[in-house]
Order: structure tokens, then sequence, then C-alpha cells
């Protein structure tokens, strides 16, 4: 089976990596397949031996980001099937969670159930002005379990996030903005505006970006106290690094650094 059916990858030579789900026909909604191949790329941008620096993450089209799970994939599955695949689903989303790579997600239309998990999960978002966002799963009956009962509530505070989640109604960009689900609403084009930030990033100094982004992360669940250990364990892992050299170098002689991710 080809590695990537649903997923579409643009390498840049930056190192930043323009991903979209590529399923427009039904919304790009996740699939199995796609879970699978979403979690392989980003297992593999893990690896500090890779040239991927950041991830701009859209879905294909102008109507939608993510509509959540492929529904009618799930019209035949048995209880067991059901449980099995979300396990996969699951495995995706910790993927985004925990990647050290930043991942900048491009909201171009609706971001639903499982796309609006994708969009708390990420580090930051951009949305297009038309675009909707909604944790509707239980208007079904079914559970927002691809992080969002963890992700709304440290992304947009507790009671917004019970709103959300317990009502299942959308809420708008300008919404989400306020919110602090989104960081910017783009007028234009919103891709181009995330993969400007995305090379922005990507032409940083990629350990430093690696271990910036998880303090932030880790830190978020512990003491201040611990915080701060980990914070100086992150700071001391780069002053051997080849970067570091070439940073302080490069300012000195007022040229652009030249990053090896060493």
């Amino acid at each position: 089976m080809p590695q990537h059916q649903l997923l579409s990858i643009e390498a840049r030579s930056s190192g930043l990596a323009v991903v979209t789900l590529n399923r427009p026909q039904v919304l790009n909604a996740l699939n199995t397949r796609l879970a699978i191949e979403l979690t392989d790329f980003l297992t593999g941008a893990a690896d500090e031996r890779t040239s991927v620096r950041a991830v701009v993450l859209t879905g294909a089209g102008d109507r939608a980001f993510c509509a959540g799970a492929d529904l009618k994939e799930r019209e035949t599955m048995s209880d067991d099937e059901w449980s099995q695949q979300h396990a996969i689903f699951e495995r995706a989303f910790e993927a985004v969670l925990f990647c050290p790579v930043p991942i900048i997600i491009a909201v171009n239309g609706l971001a639903f159930g499982g796309g609006c998990e994708l969009v708390a999960a990420c580090d930051f978002a951009y949305a297009a002005r038309s675009a909707t966002f909604a944790c509707r799963e239980i208007k079904l009956a079914i559970f927002p379990g691809g992080s969002g009962t963890q992700m709304l509530p440290r992304t947009i505070g507790p009671k917004r996030a019970n709103e959300m989640i317990l009502t299942g109604e959308s809420i708008d960009a300008a919404t989400a903005l306020s919110w602090g689900l989104v960081n910017r609403v783009v007028e234009d084009d919103v891709l181009a505006a995330a993969i400007r930030t995305g090379e922005m990033i990507a032409s940083n100094g990629p350990l430093a970006v690696r271990q910036a982004k998880k303090s932030m992360r880790y830190s978020l669940d512990v003491d201040l106290r611990t915080g701060l250990i980990f914070e100086r364990e992150a700071y001391h892992r780069l002053i051997g690094s080849e970067d570091r050299r070439e940073g302080i170098q490069a300012f000195h002689e007022k040229r652009q650094p030249a990053f090896v991710g060493r």
C-alpha cells in the first residue's frame, strides 16, 4: 500500500513541511488510513535526524479543514472494530500533541469534532474568516475522545469548553479568536499566512525550537519549580551544540546563521 494515499506532503528546502488532509469529497474526515498516515508522518518528524523543522497542517479544498471522524466508514463497524479504530485515532492525536516539531494549523473552513480537537491539540492555529468550530459528538451520543475534554479546557478555559462540548453548538472564527482557540483570523489566504510563520520558525535553531516547545508543553502539567528545572535542563542541553556556536558566530559576523540541527 502506498505510504501516503490520503495525506499530501510538500517538503520545502527550509525544513517546513506543508501537510494536507486530502479527502475534500468528505470534508477531509478522518478515516483509519488517514489517521495512520498522519501518525506515521509525525512520528518520523519527531526524530532529531529528520529535515522537518516545522509543520503547517491544513485541509484540501475551501470548505473544511476536517469534519471529524468519517461516520460512513464506521456505519457497519462492530463495537470491537469501533474501539480498535479509536485506538488508532488516539495515537494520531497523541502524535500531534507530543510531536517536538511545532505544528501550525491553517483552518480553511469548518473544523468539527476531531477537526476541532486537532486545532486544540496543535501549537497554534490561524483561521479563515469563514471558519467554524464545533465539538458535535455529544449530539450523536458519542464523545470528544481525541483529547478534546483535555485540551479544550486548557486552551479556552473550562467554562467555555463546557459550553462547546456539552451543547455541541458551533462558534465562528471571531469567537474562536476571542476565546484563544486560534491566534489569528486571516482575511485573504490563511494557508499563505501560516506558511509565512512556519518558514520563520523553520529558519530558527531547530534544536532550540524543539527544546522550547517541549519545555512549554510539559511544564503546563507540573508545578513552577519542576517546570523551571525542566527549562534549565533544556537550556544546558543546547550549550554544547554546533547550532549554538553557529548562531553566536553569525550574530557577530552580521550574517544569517546556517543551522544543521546538531
